[in-house]
């Protein structure tokens, strides 16, 4: 089974080896047709503390890390302007 990976914008990185990625996706209302935008918000592992609030980055599913923590930090797609 191949794992899943998202691709998201860092909204913080406050935490220890932690950052917090919000995950855009657009669906379509099924009944009314309207598009509508999800924002998913998932805490993820980034062990080396490389990525800073504005980055995208792409995450990948892995093993639970804490009560909260279930993805780790794949790689940095682009870099926030700081």
């Amino acid at each position: 089974m191949p794992k899943k990976v998202y691709t998201g914008k860092v909204i913080s990185d406050k935490m220890s080896k932690t950052i917090v990625v919000a995950v855009t996706r657009i669906t379509q209302h099924p009944v009314y047709k309207k598009t509508i935008k999800k924002i998913t918000k998932f805490k993820a592992h980034d062990a080396e503390d490389a990525c800073k609030t504005g980055d995208h980055v792409s995450i990948i599913e892995s093993r639970p890390l804490s009560k909260d923590k279930r993805w780790k930090v794949h790689e940095i797609v682009r870099r926030g302007n700081q």
